[in-house]
């Protein structure tokens, strides 16, 4: 080979090198380097929102003031739970910055708080990630700076001892270091984040619930939530975009425990930002988001409907909470997808464990509830353990699962539907003249729980407003399981 080919051959393995290096954001570009200009004062943002695109901005110091507020707040329906915050959400506030900023970033601690908390940005190159200088008493405030020398999407949380009590209690949050130039524009951004909680009492039990060290300790969280609460994102807090529309959401995962295996039911993740890097991935349905990690997740919604987020670690989403919604708007497009929506899929099912008969009785009975206190209860507990297949005002899914509405079944006999949900129900049955045959498992359920969920059921939706009793459901606990034959009839 001659030695002109050589060179040739050599120049072209340079520029290819050159090439990739820039393609997989391998930039010789010293971001440390960077002059900045004006002063900035950083815009920020509760959960769901973001705030808007850097663009093409160039480098500024950008002035970030942040609050941490301990702050009773709702983990559930009548489930409340003191959390510590950064800005007074959970996730924290979002930051958006980019590669070549300084940031200013001042850390106040509210005066009515109770202990000493910090910051640990995983943006942050600097000891602790910013934690070794921000540790700060309540009516104090510490200031550092830090250079956004890497660009990506980080996870932030408090690193006070014991660091995991801090994390489980809500203080995480995400910062978003942006290319020079700024992301590609998209329709909609989002801000999601997956944590898990440890509560003394057992998913959905109502009152103020402590943090349990033991359970944190063991990795038993009794909710695994995003955004926060149980229902963050669903309903009327529901996502939003139209069809058509690109979505984007930056995805994090505070843990402190579980890692996320983050999917939304019926679209495919067109791009993914692995971990939250420069490494794209493409046409994903389910992506990994370990504890202190992230990802961003872009896709084009090309038919109307509700599509659930969740995690897949499947229990987690359906009976602990892990579980939102992202509601597109528009045109139907039968190229793509057509068939006939059945309400009520992919709803959740309740943290309430749905198993078959024991025996043994329940725990004891709480006496001398009023009837109004019964169906306050009762509607708490129908939320965790019958709204997936009776629906939100007792419909009931045609076809599937009987309504509870004006139930001609339930007002006949109400020690039939006690029994129903002590020992469960199967086979076929008539209800307002319609025969249904699909699976009810028993409930573990207290004599006084069941007193009370079917007291608020007879009291609501058109039904003889029967008072239960638990006395009423430790007289058919004591009985043998009725025959099949006369739960039907």
């Amino acid at each position: 080979m001659s030695n002109f080919i050589k060179k040739v051959l050599v120049l072209c393995v340079a520029c290819a090198a050159s090439i990739a290096c820039k393609q997989n954001g391998d930039s010789t570009t010293n971001y440390a380097d960077i002059s900045v200009g004006d002063e900035m004062i950083a815009e920020l943002t509760a959960p769901p929102f973001v705030p808007k695109p850097v663009g093409d901005r160039p480098a500024k110091k950008l002035i970030v003031n942040m609050e941490i507020k301990e702050i009773e707040g709702e983990m559930a329906d009548g489930v409340k739970y003191v959390y510590w915050t950064f800005g007074g959400s959970v996730p924290g506030s979002f930051i958006r910055t980019r590669v070549g900023d300084e940031v200013q970033f001042t850390l106040k601690n509210h005066p009515d708080n109770k202990l000493p908390h910090n910051i640990d940005l995983h943006a942050v190159t600097g000891p602790g990630g910013g934690a070794a200088s921000s540790l700060v008493a309540p009516g104090h405030e510490k200031t550092f700076n830090f250079k956004c020398i890497n660009p990506g999407l980080y996870v932030y949380h408090c690193a006070t001892a014991p660091v995991g009590m801090h994390i489980a209690n809500g203080m995480y949050g995400l910062i978003l270091v942006e290319p020079e130039g700024g992301l590609p524009p998209v329709d909609k951004e989002y801000y999601v984040m997956q944590g898990d909680f440890y509560t003394k009492g057992k998913n959905g039990e109502p009152g103020m619930q402590p943090f349990d060290m033991t359970k944190a300790v063991d990795e038993h969280p009794d909710y695994v939530v995003f955004n926060g609460k149980v229902g963050a994102l669903t309903g009327d807090k529901a996502l939003t975009a139209k069809v058509g529309e690109t979505v984007r959401i930056y995805m994090g995962n505070g843990g402190p425990n579980l890692v996320s295996s983050f999917h939304v039911i019926g679209e495919i993740f067109d791009r993914v930002h692995i971990e939250g890097g420069d490494a794209i991935n493409k046409n994903v349905q389910t992506t990994l988001i370990p504890a202190g990690g992230s990802a961003i997740v872009e896709f084009k919604v090309d038919v109307p409907g509700t599509f659930i987020l969740v995690d897949h670690s499947i229990f987690r989403a359906f009976n602990k909470g892990a579980l939102g919604m992202l509601k597109v708007e528009g045109a139907e497009n039968a190229k793509i997808y057509s068939g006939t929506t059945q309400e009520g899929i992919y709803h959740p099912e309740g943290g309430t464990i749905q198993t078959m008969p024991k025996s043994g009785n329940g725990k004891e009975v709480v006496v001398n509830k009023t009837l109004d206190q019964q169906i306050a209860d009762g509607k708490n507990i129908y939320g965790r353990t019958c709204f997936a297949c009776h629906q939100s005002e007792g419909q009931g899914i045609p076809g599937a699962f009987p309504p509870l509405a004006k139930s001609d079944f339930l007002n006949a006999d109400p020690n039939r539907a006690v029994n129903a949900v002590l020992h469960g129900l199967s086979g076929e049955i008539t209800v307002n003249g319609k025969k249904f045959n699909s699976v009810m498992t028993s409930q573990n359920l207290t004599d006084q729980e069941i007193s009370d969920v079917l007291t608020y059921v007879y009291n609501s939706w058109g039904n003889n407003k029967t008072k239960v009793t638990p006395e009423m459901v430790k007289t058919q606990r004591a009985k043998p399981a009725p025959k099949a034959k006369d739960m039907h009839e």
